[in-house]
């Protein structure tokens, strides 16, 4: 769809505030950092009451970790309750069925509970930090949910096959169709897009007016191939794409000339790690939408802390190798840390005229509300130079900048002749626990989980889930992530060698325990020879035929004035792994579901046909808080 410069409000014009990645309680235990996100995080909610959005779309990874401490919880419902909730009317007319797009805990969205007064509608999909775990699967959404703070779409229930289902919208002529998608592991999510299993539903009226938009959080930057999902994976009918879970801010929508929809790359509203990708100005959007036409405006956050990162090579500046000091390495870096601090002082100066100049020091600057900088040198040391310890030489700027144990990362330059193996060893040494000091190699936790496996020869646990479940139990602190993962192919395991077919003349006769032994012997060679995977994917495709046997076709008779959702696969119906992005520009479409044109649907037999959805006059006449009520 095409974008405008400027779209004015009006009772046609649907405005959205866009933000995502807003990482709630990252640093929550830094005397310094500690609220960072929860203030930014009420900024954004103040800046949508200002502006008079009709709702906010969160495109995941709210909080930073999926159980949030009740200190985090606070301050999100705080600054929910107090600037999304009001006697304002939503204008918003839902025209799609709730229980089948929103997990609110309730079969209704929130600003049409009478109970409530939702002035601003927050709609979120969950991202990798604030996925569900434990028993019942529930996250952090789903409380905000029930609680009526936040509607909660876009839950994958069942990640071997996807179908997302948009909520419709109308306000005046503009007709919204909002997809969202949860967060699924980028490989599984790029197999399921490659094999066609991720199926798109679409309005059955009046298709071509609606605009079309979309939230994710995956990968978007290309790691590896199947470790990320290509945008021309995703249907072309969509017009518009909210990107999360990258960090960068990329402040203007990309247009895709092979899908014809534009990407929005809104970026996180806080720094959570101090990369070249957390650099650029921290900005949330605000979406126009008048028919199949929007404009796009950013609006920069005031509350973010300002932040410099500097490349240092020590070879290419004045100090000589062999002959500089470590005093005089130091008394560089030192200068260079002040340059910086400066430059970030001046820089939110220049970004919030309110603020006097600050020229009178450190007690000057706080007097005038400027928050501590995060300063960053990334310092290569080859050729011989002597360093100082990280945090002795970072504390000497102590109430000077945020991050006050880590300002300087030393590295040395990769050696080219050195085998990649040595990237793999994990001794652990002085060298690696001062992994600022000596940072010549990364040691990734996947290498100690692959070398504990080669060490304990556990050839009945897949690798790659292992490394995934540990991932969690660490980094979002999910105690139950091994013993779920464990019992789960325990049960798997346990079906597959039921399932072995054993030739009955093999026992036959067999009254001594040691010949029993040995049968089974042979089974469990077998499966350490790699037989277990053919047959465990034998297992499934079979469970996944019975699943799917019988499951016919069929049409639902509707009233002329219901809205009823085509199901539909993709625009590129992916049966193999492309070897390039280039190299499958647009691929082919499906024979029986799609003409010539890639963005007309046309109606098969094979198609499947849902219930019809409720609308206002088929859900018994209620109607919520939104357009017929007044301030008062």
């Amino acid at each position: 769809m095409p974008l405008v410069e400027y779209l004015e409000n009006g009772p046609d014009t649907i405005r959205i505030l866009l933000t995502t990645d807003n990482h709630v309680g990252c640093f929550e235990n830094d005397p310094i950092r500690g609220n960072d996100g929860w203030k930014t995080f009420d900024e954004i909610t103040q800046i949508a009451r200002d502006q008079d959005v009709d709702m906010l779309v969160q495109g995941g990874d709210l909080f930073h970790i999926n159980k949030p401490t009740k200190k985090s919880m606070y301050y999100v419902m705080k600054s929910l309750r107090s600037n999304c909730m009001g006697e304002k009317a939503c204008q918003l007319e839902l025209l799609s069925d709730p229980s089948t797009t929103m997990f609110n805990g309730v079969d209704e969205v929130n600003y049409e509970d009478p109970n409530l007064n939702i002035s601003i509608p927050v709609f979120a999909i969950s991202g990798n930090h604030d996925d569900a775990t434990g028993d019942g699967l529930l996250s952090a959404l789903d409380v905000l949910a029930v609680s009526g703070l936040v509607n909660y779409f876009g839950k994958v229930k069942d990640s071997d096959a996807i179908t997302v289902k948009p909520i419709l919208f109308e306000k005046g002529n503009t007709k919204l169709a909002l997809y969202g998608m949860s967060n699924v592991r980028d490989e599984r999510l790029h197999r399921l897009f490659r094999d066609g299993k991720v199926k798109f539903e679409r309005p059955g009226v009046d298709t071509d007016k609606w605009f079309n938009f979309f939230a994710i959080h995956q990968n978007h930057a290309m790691h590896t191939f199947s470790s990320c999902i290509p945008e021309n994976f995703l249907p072309h009918f969509l017009d518009f794409i909210l990107w999360g879970h990258e960090h960068e801010c990329i402040p203007y929508p990309v247009h895709n000339p092979e899908t014809s929809f534009d990407v929005l790359q809104a970026g996180s509203s806080i720094a959570t790690s101090l990369c070249e990708g957390e650099v650029p100005d921290k900005k949330v959007f605000i979406i126009s939408i008048r028919g199949n036409d929007y404009s796009l405006e950013p609006m920069e956050l005031k509350t973010v802390r300002p932040f410099v990162l500097r490349e240092i090579v020590l070879s290419k500046t004045d100090l000589a190798p062999g002959v500089a000091t470590k005093a005089d390495v130091i008394a560089f870096l030192t200068n260079e840390v002040e340059k910086a601090i400066e430059m970030a002082n001046n820089s939110y100066l220049q970004s919030h005229p309110e603020l006097e100049s600050a020229n009178g020091g450190e007690e000057h600057e706080h007097a005038h509300g400027i928050p501590l900088p995060l300063i960053r040198l990334r310092v290569e040391y080859s050729g011989g130079y002597e360093i100082e310890n990280v945090r002795r030489f970072s504390n000497q700027f102590v109430g000077r900048i945020a991050n006050v144990n880590d300002v300087v990362q030393f590295y040395k330059k990769k050696s080219q002749q050195a085998p990649d193996i040595l990237r793999k060893k994990t001794k652990f040494s002085d060298d690696m626990i001062e992994e600022s000091e000596k940072n010549t190699t990364e040691l990734a936790l996947q290498d100690i989980v692959s070398d504990f496996l080669k060490q304990t020869q556990l050839t009945l646990i897949p690798e790659a889930g292992l490394n995934e479940a540990v991932k969690k139990y660490v980094d979002n602190d999910d105690k139950y992530s091994l013993n779920q993962y464990i019992n789960s192919e325990i049960k798997k395991e346990t079906k597959m060698l039921l399932s072995v077919d054993v030739d009955d003349q093999e026992f036959h006769g067999i009254e001594d325990e040691n010949h029993t032994r040995n049968a089974f012997k042979q089974i469990l060679l077998q499966l350490k020879e790699g037989k277990y995977a053919q047959l465990n994917l034998e297992a499934e495709g079979a469970a996944a035929k019975t699943k799917t046997k019988g499951r016919g076709s069929h049409k639902t008779a509707t009233k002329s004035n219901e809205i009823i959702l085509n199901s539909s696969d993709s625009d590129n119906d992916l049966h193999e792994a492309p070897t390039s992005r280039s190299s499958h520009a647009r691929s082919t479409a499906h024979p029986d579901t799609y003409a010539e044109d890639e963005n007309e649907i046309l109606t098969s037999e094979d198609e499947y046909y849902p219930e019809p959805v409720k609308t206002r006059a088929t859900r018994g006449g209620k109607r919520g808080r939104g357009r017929g009520r007044g301030k008062k």
